[in-house]
């Protein structure tokens, strides 16, 4: 290593602005969701996600989206939606018994003030039945998937339908 001393401010100067200055990348939502990679696993999410996840979330399009991870692709993707006037017990049936999957749910509820609510819950779906390596897949990957959607307000991890009934959501949105 060599230290380069320089007798006079000019000199200095002159290689400080020779030197290239890096300058941050632009940051957008559709390049942040689609280069979004997840630290851990490699997996990443694409914008039909994201942009489904905003219509459930802003035009109120979908009452639930349940996502996969395609093994082959590395790529977390839609599986199915659910349209508006679908109901919680539409969801659970959605989700496979043997198979892990995240899922968000749009609750609407009306509170003891008398006031209309809607919170989203992001459910991870392992059953008991699921293959290791899939557990290991969907819990890896979980945390990344919820920075991509951004506006979840509770948290449910369930291994069987009892644990994630309509009781336990209500419970949690009060």
């Amino acid at each position: 290593m060599t230290i380069t001393l320089y007798k006079t401010f000019p000199q200095h100067l002159a290689l400080i602005q020779k030197r290239p200055t890096w300058k941050q990348p632009q940051r957008t939502s559709a390049t942040m969701a689609m280069a979004f990679k997840m630290a851990t696993t490699g997996i990443c999410v694409t914008d039909e996600c994201k942009n489904s996840f905003m219509e459930m979330k802003w035009k109120k399009v979908h009452r639930y989206i349940v996502f996969k991870i395609d093994e082959k692709s590395r790529l977390v993707t839609v599986d199915k939606v659910g349209g508006p006037g679908e109901s919680y017990d539409d969801l659970a049936a959605a989700l496979p018994s043997d198979d892990c999957r995240y899922a968000v749910f749009d609750f609407d509820f009306v509170t003891v003030d008398n006031c209309r609510k809607s919170k989203i819950f992001f459910i991870a779906w392992s059953p008991t039945a699921s293959r290791i390596r899939a557990k290991f897949l969907y819990a890896t990957s979980k945390d990344g998937l919820r920075r991509v959607l951004d506006g979840i307000s509770y948290e449910l991890q369930a291994t069987d339908p009892t644990e994630m009934g309509m009781d336990v959501i209500q419970d949690r949105a009060k």
